[in-house]
Order: C-alpha cells, then sequence, then structure tokens
C-alpha cells in the first residue's frame, strides 16, 4: 500500500510528535512546503499561491524540491483540494495522510474537514485520512465495514456528515438504523475490544479515533 503525506498550513502545536521522522513521499502545500524543507524534508511536489511565504522563501522551497511546484490558478479551490487534487491525480497513492489541517482557523478547519462533501473529491474520500496531535478522521461511503482501536486513542465518534441511517452493533454505545437528516457528532464512544463494526445506507461518514 502507498501512502502519501500532505503537509498543509496549520499550527505546528498541532502536529503529532515526530513528524519528521515519518516515512514519506511529502508533498507540501504552500507553508507546509516551507515547514517540509525546515524540517530537512524533500517533497516530491509543492502545491499553492504561496501567498504566506515570501519569494525568498519560495526560492528555497523551489532548491529543495524533488518534483514539481503546481500554482494555484484561482481561489476557487484552497491549497488543500489543489494538493489533493493533484496528488491523487498525479501519484496515484492508495492513501494520502493529511497533518497541519487543524486548529488555528475555524474557516480552514471546517474547509479541511468538509472536503470530501466535494462531489469531485468525494469519489476520493476513503483514501484521505486526517492526523494530528490527538485525532485521527477516516472517512467513509455507505456499506458496512470493521474498523481497528488505534493503540494509543481511547475515544471514537461517528459523524455523519449527511442524512443517513446508520448502525452501531458492538460499540460500547449502539444504535440501530438510526436517522439523522442533519450532521451530528455521536461523540465519546468506544470500542469494545480491539475493533468494531458500523454500517450506514447513505451519504459520508466521518469516523474519528481521539484522545485526550
Amino acid at each position: 500500500m502507498t501512502t502519501v503525506n500532505l503537509l498543509v498550513g496549520g499550527p505546528t502545536e498541532n502536529w503529532p510528535d515526530h513528524l519528521e521522522t515519518l516515512p514519506g513521499p511529502w508533498v507540501g502545500a504552500d507553508r507546509g512546503a516551507l515547514r517540509l524543507v525546515k524540517m530537512g524534508i524533500q517533497p516530491v511536489m509543492v502545491v499553492g499561491d504561496f501567498d504566506s511565504i515570501s519569494s525568498r522563501e519560495l526560492a528555497t522551497v523551489k532548491a529543495a524540491l524533488a518534483g514539481l511546484v503546481i500554482v494555484k490558478p484561482d481561489q476557487d479551490h484552497t491549497d488543500t483540494q489543489l494538493a489533493l487534487k493533484s496528488i491523487f491525480e498525479q501519484l496515484a497513492p492508495d492513501e494520502v495522510h493529511v497533518y497541519g489541517a487543524t486548529g488555528g482557523r475555524l474557516d480552514h478547519l471546517l474547509a479541511n474537514v468538509w472536503l470530501v462533501l466535494d462531489p469531485f473529491f468525494r469519489q476520493w474520500a476513503p483514501q484521505i485520512k486526517l492526523i494530528d496531535r490527538q485525532n485521527s478522521v477516516q472517512y467513509f461511503l455507505p456499506g458496512s465495514y470493521q474498523i481497528q482501536k488505534e493503540a494509543d486513542k481511547k475515544y471514537l465518534a461517528f459523524v455523519p456528515l449527511m442524512p443517513m441511517h446508520l448502525t452501531l452493533p458492538d460499540e460500547k454505545y449502539q444504535l440501530q438504523a438510526d436517522h439523522n437528516d442533519y450532521p451530528i457528532s455521536w461523540a465519546s464512544n468506544e470500542f469494545v475490544g480491539t475493533s468494531g463494526h458500523f454500517s450506514f445506507d447513505q451519504g459520508v461518514l466521518a469516523v474519528i479515533q481521539s484522545k485526550d
């Protein structure tokens, strides 16, 4: 399985520990590209309008780059959206792990969490994972699934982003084809054991594993 790591421009205090030790390949979006270079990581692609870094900093990024520079042509897409589009279309990984997508500005956080609701990006929803110091967020399309507990996480949340009937048969708090017609967070659930099952019939579901 091939995984590409994407670093976007969120606050560094939300990064997982030892981010710089994670194996690549790496892609940087806007300021995330500069941060990769400063950590000694050579990105295979950088993406953005680069309005958050100076021309001198951009030159530093380009000098360290191992691959493509993709400049965002307009403001119709966020840097994260363009980066994910470019990664899937040009690198074709099995998964993309996104770091730096949480914390800081709330509008940026919502844009990142809701990105998979765009019909264009929904095709890749199951391949996108947002990761920060306390949380991991995975997306699922309709079906039945088994999910494994992450060793360092205690809590499990199911977040229907669209209307659906959701079944949680073997978690601590269970649901049976429970219907929601608006986004809701079924928060602070927990695994019973090391894995759990769930199913739903339509829409997009976010599953969050987290710790205090």
